[in-house]
């Protein structure tokens, strides 16, 4: 099982929704899964969004599965 299909099977996700969120078919997402294609990194950056871990786990280069800290919000007139 790649690391693509456990993130999505964790956050009970099907096949259809995850494609349909990133807009891509269906047997097109089916294939990034089971490693036939490579995924853009356009969809990886909106699955690092959705899952919020880094794309190197999603990419299941490492283990290390921490999730990313919120985005802080920018300090306006930092002086």
């Amino acid at each position: 099982m790649t690391r693509l299909r456990a993130l999505r099977e964790d956050y009970d996700l099907t096949i259809r929704e995850l494609s349909n969120y990133l807009h891509c078919d269906y047997s097109l997402y089916s294939k990034y899964e089971r490693g036939e294609r490579e995924i853009p990194i356009r969809y990886l950056l909106d699955l690092r969004k959705l899952y919020g871990y880094n794309l190197e786990y999603i990419l299941d280069l490492t283990d290390y599965s921490n999730k990313l800290p919120p985005k802080r919000k920018k300090l306006k007139n930092f002086s």
